[in-house]
């Protein structure tokens, strides 16, 4: 057995793409578009993975986009998806510069968590070692739920 993707349905596949590739740092790999079925599938993968993700050897997010409206409920019964980066801080700057809301800053060098467009929690760790604790982190509160 081996793991393959995780499929989250997406409300706005441009917001979430912008959220996703633009703003998180992952890269499209691969993109289906169902006329048939009236949806879309898009699958995004760690930067540096790319060819893996290609040939399933390595784990994608896949966005899928139902042509008709729908209303999702909250992502939080989901759980999350959970990323390894090489500096939290560098990373929580740049989705923060981004307009990404930092719901439980990386207080500790070592994990925070935003949310997507459509509520699906991200969790961000710190590859390694945690970093030492800095400001502005170290003192910021949490906002919301992740």
């Amino acid at each position: 057995m081996r793991y393959l993707h995780t499929m989250v349905r997406v409300a706005d596949l441009d917001a979430s793409l912008r959220f996703y590739c633009d703003k998180l740092g992952l890269k499209e790999v691969s993109r289906v578009d169902n006329e048939g079925g009236r949806f879309t599938l898009v699958f995004l993968c760690a930067p540096g993975d790319e060819d893996a993700a290609r040939e399933n050897r390595a784990p994608t997010v896949e966005l899928t986009h139902n042509w008709d409206p729908e209303a999702y409920q909250s992502g939080r019964n989901f759980g999350h998806l959970a990323y390894a980066v090489d500096d939290i801080y560098a990373t929580c700057q740049r989705l923060r510069d981004g307009g990404v809301v930092i719901n439980r800053p990386p207080r500790d060098g070592r994990m925070a968590f935003i949310r997507s467009p459509d509520n699906i929690s991200v969790e961000l760790l710190q590859a390694g070692a945690a970093l030492p604790p800095a400001e502005p982190w170290a003192s910021m509160p949490n906002v919301g739920v992740w």
